[in-house]
């Protein structure tokens, strides 16, 4: 493997800031929607819920996430980055704080609703502001530590998310999560300097027709279908993880927090370590081999029956490596595919795209799960881990043409 002599470009004092930023709305972001998956097994015994009832809860998010990004990308270069965060942010917490209020099935699902409407369109706003701030030879390293929020949101924010709610309902850990998001929200309208490089480069189109003709350039797509295949395998598996392990694995509830911390202190130790391997190194190679693993990973892993609980905190670091390393080499390679003028409506078609393709997933996952009782086994479980490694093959092709077309151009910023 070559090394990028830019890879070591230094960040200067705001970009250091803007990356804190960024990684911090995104552990509340992850942590929200990361939450309903530890918590699966609670909630599908506090409010009588059926597999397939979960799925549709946790697929309700990814659904209005999707709707939403799709509704925004048009308008998404029209106005400053900064206040477009400033503006989903305190819809997703309103959000938030209505899924500490929900009493049912439907509440539940109609609070995720409003909380994917709007923290669905965070995530492209943030790359986005990525994109505009950092060089392509950067990125790796922004990547890894922005996504360091998705291993902070284990280490901290769900294993304290299952003690609250463990000792005073599942209401609580939305209502402390709404809380953190509150605090996060106004350092951002303080401290973020507007973005505003990229308004009035769309040549006065219209919203609409802003969004089609990103939508229909040949090379975009590529990065759209990509976006949506690594989506769906990465949330095949994610919202029944822990009834699987509650069920099948026989770990404990007061095991849970543990398993999760453990995973995520991993995760921490390796993001800014892939990141920077994918600032110095070809990004489709990285992306490649951490795809193979966590396919072999993943088909043990499903495969298992009653498991001690040293092996199950084995075998999830081994999985979180392989797919965090999947991450920050894909979402970098990705983020090059837009010119500037296109970079907020790419994005969020894009987020839209991947909320989209989880919601299926999670739907699906619900269709094929299936549970005699609420103590009983998950079966077909198995079934989800085959399908997860055929889609890894698929995105193993996807990222490579998305690799192969950023090279055929000149480096971009």
């Amino acid at each position: 493997m070559e090394i990028d002599q830019q890879a070591n470009a230094p960040f200067t004092a705001y970009q250091k800031l803007v990356v804190f930023l960024l990684a911090i709305t995104q552990f509340t972001v992850v942590l929200d929607f990361m939450v309903m998956s530890p918590m699966g097994d609670i909630l599908m015994k506090a409010i009588d819920l059926k597999p397939s009832q979960f799925g549709i809860a946790v697929s309700a998010y990814a659904f209005s996430a999707g709707a939403s990004g799709l509704l925004t990308a048009g308008f998404a270069d029209r106005f400053d980055r900064k206040k477009l965060l400033l503006f989903f942010y305190s819809g997703f917490i309103v959000g938030t704080f209505f899924c500490g209020f929900a009493n049912d099935y439907w509440t539940l699902v109609a609070a995720r609703i409003v909380t994917g409407l709007f923290g669905g369109v965070i995530g492209s706003i943030s790359m986005a502001i990525i994109t505009d701030i950092f060089t392509l030879q950067q990125r790796g390293r922004v990547m890894g530590f922005v996504q360091m929020g998705f291993g902070a949101s284990q280490v901290l924010g769900i294993p304290i998310g299952l003690y609250i709610a463990n000792n005073w309902g599942w209401h609580s850990a939305f209502l402390w999560i709404a809380v953190m998001a509150l605090i996060i929200v106004i350092i951002i309208a303080v401290k973020l300097i507007p973005i505003t490089a990229h308004i009035g480069l769309q040549k006065h189109q219209s919203a609409l027709k802003h969004l089609w003709s990103t939508f229909s350039q040949k090379e975009y797509r590529i990065g759209f279908l990509a976006t949506a295949l690594l989506s769906i395998g990465g949330y095949m598996m994610m919202p029944f993880g822990s009834a699987f392990a509650v069920n099948n694995l026989h770990v404990s509830h007061e095991q849970l927090p543990l398993l999760f911390m453990i995973s995520g202190v991993a995760s921490l130790i390796i993001m800014p370590i892939v990141g920077k391997l994918s600032d110095r190194y070809d990004k489709f190679k990285i992306f490649a081999l951490a795809s193979i693993w966590l396919m072999v990973v993943v088909l043990i892993y499903t495969n298992l029956g009653v498991t001690p609980f040293y092996l199950v905190v084995i075998l999830n670091i081994l999985m979180m490596a392989g797919i965090l390393s999947r991450m920050t080499p894909s979402s970098a390679l990705i983020s090059a595919v837009p010119e500037m003028k296109d970079r907020g409506a790419f994005m969020s078609i894009s987020s839209s795209l991947q909320q989209l393709a989880g919601g299926v997933a999670a739907s699906l996952a619900g269709v094929i799960i299936v549970q005699q009782t609420k103590e009983s086994p998950l079966e077909h479980y198995p079934t989800l881990g085959i399908i997860v490694v055929l889609l890894s093959v698929l995105s193993i092709f996807m990222i490579y043409r998305v690799s192969r077309m950023i090279k055929r151009r000149r480096p971009i910023s």
